[in-house]
């Protein structure tokens, strides 16, 4: 079978409103999860997101504009989940902690969870050979669970990265979940090599604020809105299917003032909520779903 013609056999259709259905946590049916993505990049050369079209390397306008992320934006997004009581996943580079020595203390305090996310977002994983990808994981693995006192469960590649055999590496590596999938509003189970499965969160891709900042050019506010309108539109379809809604945010993009503001106002406008969903962590929602009774789960 030729590459344009194979399926990726992870998975089967599942069409939402012909599933069972069943409830969070204290009965609720929708899920919010913010997912806080703390990176690192390479000096001079690999990949990054731009504030604006780069010069010849090295590209130090787009480079500070993404370290100052790590050096003042990140904390003030922590002071904010800690106005609002928000919990969040830290999907954290493992070089991180060597080149931002303690910034991940604050987290840690908090008692956030912590998602393997690659050793650097200068570079993608999905396309190395197998054995280099295996290392990668297995390199930035060691690095989460020596500074953390336990590894993580969940994964999400640097840029949304796979190969065609990432997920089985994952769940050979030990990992319960990843998040780079965006095609449901529910957790899927993903069949793996060897009769193995791993577990799919819902990671969004609409409310992430690099597609929305860096490539449709959008406003703080405008990122904000989405914010509030989709969760209004989720809160009121969860009453026919539980779904999950998550919120996918980097230092440097809504850290600056003018955007932490409009984020605190949707930010606060789900937490009004907290009563009537789910305000959670995404490891949180995985160990929900893999707990339910066979079949619950689609895969």
């Amino acid at each position: 079978m030729s590459d344009e013609t194979r399926p990726h056999g992870r998975y089967a259709y599942s069409p939402l409103p012909h599933r069972p259905t069943y409830a969070w946590p204290g009965g609720t049916r929708l899920a919010v999860y913010v997912a806080l993505n703390i990176e690192c990049f390479a000096f001079g050369g690999g990949l990054g997101a731009e504030l604006a079209p780069g010069g010849p390397q090295p590209d130090v306008l787009n480079y500070a504009w993404r370290d100052w992320g790590n050096r003042v934006g990140v904390f003030r997004l922590a002071e904010l989940f800690d106005e609002l009581a928000l919990p969040a996943s830290i999907l954290v580079n493992s070089r991180i902690y060597a080149e931002c020595p303690g910034l991940m203390d604050v987290f840690r305090l908090r008692g956030d969870e912590v998602v393997g996310h690659g050793r650097t977002n200068a570079e993608r994983q999905g396309t190395l050979p197998e054995d280099e990808e295996r290392r990668l994981i297995a390199e930035a693995t060691a690095i989460l669970t020596r500074e953390e006192g336990k590894a993580p469960g969940g994964w999400l590649g640097p840029w949304i990265s796979q190969s065609r055999t990432t997920p089985d590496l994952l769940a050979e590596a030990g990992y319960r979940y990843l998040l780079d999938w965006c095609h449901d509003d529910q957790p899927t189970w993903f069949s793996t090599r060897g009769g193995g499965r791993i577990l799919s969160v819902p990671y969004p891709q609409e409310l992430n604020d690099i597609p929305s900042i860096v490539g449709r050019k959008d406003s703080g506010a405008q990122f904000a809105e989405m914010i509030v309108d989709t969760f209004e539109e989720m809160r009121t379809a969860s009453s026919a299917a539980p779904l999950v809604m998550g919120i996918a945010l980097h230092p440097y993009l809504v850290g600056q003032p003018h955007r932490l503001r409009p984020l605190r106002r949707a930010l606060a406008h789900i937490a009004q909520h907290r009563d009537e969903v789910w305000i959670t962590r995404a490891g949180d929602i995985a160990d929900h779903a893999i707990g339910l009774p066979e079949g619950m789960v689609p895969g």
